[in-house]
């Protein structure tokens, strides 16, 4: 599965919406996206599940590209 991780660069920034960037991931469950972007150090503000006609919309976006993390 596909997830969307809305994230700030740093954890120790505070969250703030224009500064939000976000990565796709692969992996089975949310904890498994948390874990493999843990050493990222980033302060993840959501993590959400691409699924569906979601992610046919997703997919057409031209920075679509989806991290293969370890």
């Amino acid at each position: 599965m596909i997830f969307k991780v809305y994230f700030q660069e740093s954890n120790k920034q505070v969250p703030v919406r224009e500064k939000t960037q976000t990565i796709y991931v692969e992996a089975d469950s949310e904890r498994e996206v948390r874990t493999k972007i843990a050493d990222r150090q980033y302060n993840v503000e959501y993590v959400e599940a691409v699924k569906g006609n979601y992610f046919e919309y997703e997919k057409q976006k031209e920075d679509f590209e989806v991290l293969e993390i370890e």
